[in-house]
């Protein structure tokens, strides 16, 4: 069991280290998604080709008669819902990058978001009042572009990444719901995980901060936002395992731009539980994961419950090259 299970989590761990889409200020939301990361978050697989692909389902709601920035306009008592799936891509090149192993990936995040709202105020400063708003979408955000470079020594391993938000999806001015941000942002973290395949202990974190830059249709720009995310996880066998996760968020800087009433700083935290069960169909090793989080202590954004499923599979392994003593 030990090496059979080391060898999986290093193929399949693929699922923890793709970026995705999220949540934080300006319409309540952020392109990191809080929760992406989990059991083996800074485990690097082998040289290959990987796919992963998170379903993201989260409902919420602002509360206290709070206004939200969302579109050009302030939303008072918003409640929210979303469907979103995240399909990614990540390629591991063969070649060692400062002794250790470096990841492209690319995600598309799609799908159905819905914001319910008692009366908006047309304009960043208030002005005209609407009455009650419901606004569903279905639609394509901005693509994630991302790089990352691990090592590891004996059952530590280590990661730094980059996810780059690039604002080309479809954006609605005006509109209190969107998946795409409309803005170019950057996102840098460090993560650990400590493995032990003899017992089967995972026990992982990532820390990281997200900066924003200015959305040119509501001349807004979200502050930087600090994130932290753990997970400790017992492997009960090569197939299953199960354990506790969680997340911390803070806005650290304050919002600003021609469109930002005040700093509008947004804080939040969560904890849950996940289930990971893998399988083979022929012989590809197939990842399956559950994650669920309950927010709390929220402040300026919306506090609610977020499931992610999560598949994800080797679309191929490089071998390594075997020279022949001459």
């Amino acid at each position: 069991m030990i090496c059979n299970l080391g060898r999986r989590l290093t193929i399949v761990a693929a699922c923890g280290l793709l970026p995705s889409v999220a949540t934080a200020a300006e319409g309540g939301a952020g392109f990191y998604l809080l929760g992406s990361k989990g059991p083996a978050a800074a485990i690097t697989p082998p040289p290959g080709v990987f796919f992963s692909n998170d379903v993201y389902i989260y409902s919420g709601d602002l509360g206290g008669g709070r206004a939200l920035p969302a579109g050009g306009r302030l939303a008072v008592g918003v409640e929210g819902s979303a469907v979103i799936d995240v399909p990614t891509v990540l390629w591991i090149l063969p070649e060692e990058v400062m002794g250790g192993h470096l990841g492209l990936t690319a995600t598309l995040p799609i799908g159905w978001k819905k914001t319910d709202a008692d009366l908006t105020l047309a304009g960043p400063r208030g002005g005209s009042v609407s009455g009650s708003v419901s606004d569903p979408v279905f639609t394509v955000g901005d693509p994630v572009l991302g790089g990352l470079l691990g090592w590891e020594a004996g059952n530590f391993h280590w990661q730094t990444s980059l996810l780059v938000n690039v604002p080309i999806g479809d954006y609605q001015e005006g509109q209190i719901s969107n998946i795409a941000f409309h803005h170019w942002g950057a996102d840098v973290s460090v993560g650990a995980t400590w493995l032990d395949p003899a017992i089967g202990l995972d026990l992982s974190a990532v820390v990281g901060m997200t900066f924003n830059a200015e959305n040119p249709a509501t001349d807004y720009r979200t502050g930087n936002e600090f994130h932290f995310e753990w997970a400790a996880v017992q492997h009960f066998n090569e197939q299953f395992d199960t354990g506790l996760i969680g997340y911390y968020y803070n806005q650290v800087t304050g919002d600003s731009g021609a469109g930002a009433t005040s700093d509008f700083k947004g804080r939040v935290a969560a904890i849950g539980a996940t289930i990971g069960w893998t399988f083979k169909a022929g012989e590809l090793p197939i990842s399956t994961r559950i994650k669920y989080f309950h927010e709390f202590a929220a402040e300026n954004r919306a506090e609610g419950d977020a499931v992610f499923l999560t598949v994800s599979m080797p679309l191929s392994i490089t071998k390594p090259t075997n020279v022949a003593a001459q």
